[in-house]
């Protein structure tokens, strides 16, 4: 005997297909959405992240920033320290140059000649006296070359003039100049040298 199926079952097949369809959508779309919230998750973690170092690093830079203006700061300070030390050490080791300035003038003074003004700046001293003939004047010179505070005597000008004491006499006026002898102000040693002739 034959069976004849007449239930509409192309139409059950359609509709379970179709729920399949919708469930595996449904999980689709779930597991998409999903996986967006974990990159999402994922990404504003770095974001934050990325935000904390920078925050880090700004403040970071911002303490740098100020260790440098203090180190400007000390170094300009000792700078300023340094300097006012050497104009310091430069007045101790020269405050007794122009007594040694005037007493190496006075050894050095041959008989017959006489000085009217002694003017110094820096180490370059100009000498303006009279003497009473080149020969003197020369004499001079070359005692102010021998001397060991003294070097590099140069006569600028020597003219006959009326003596300041007698207008009937001449003598010679000359002007000269000198060099004083200073040292260098280390030796290596880190001990200041003294100038010649000091004491």
């Amino acid at each position: 005997m034959i069976r004849v199926n007449l239930l509409p079952h192309r139409e059950e097949k359609r509709k379970v297909r179709q729920k399949q369809f919708a469930a595996f959508a449904g999980i689709t779309v779930f597991l998409g959405a999903v996986a967006a919230f974990v990159v999402w998750f994922f990404l504003d973690q770095q974001v934050q992240q990325q935000q904390t170092n920078v925050a880090y690093m700004k403040n970071e830079i911002s303490k740098l920033d100020k260790q440098i203006e203090e180190i400007r700061k000390i170094r300009e300070e000792t700078a300023g320290l340094l300097a006012k030390k050497q104009v310091v050490e430069g007045l101790q080791s020269n405050r007794s140059e122009p007594v040694q300035l005037l007493d190496q003038l006075l050894r050095q003074l041959p008989e017959g000649v006489y000085l009217k003004s002694v003017k110094q700046v820096g180490t370059k001293v100009g000498v303006t006296g009279y003497a009473q003939s080149n020969a003197r004047v020369s004499t001079l010179m070359r005692n102010l070359g021998a001397s060991p505070y003294l070097e590099n005597p140069e006569l600028v000008e020597i003219k006959a003039v009326p003596s300041p004491g007698n207008q009937t006499q001449r003598v010679n006026e000359f002007l000269m100049n000198i060099s004083i002898k200073r040292a260098k102000a280390d030796d290596g040693s880190g001990a200041p040298k003294k100038a010649p002739g000091a004491k």
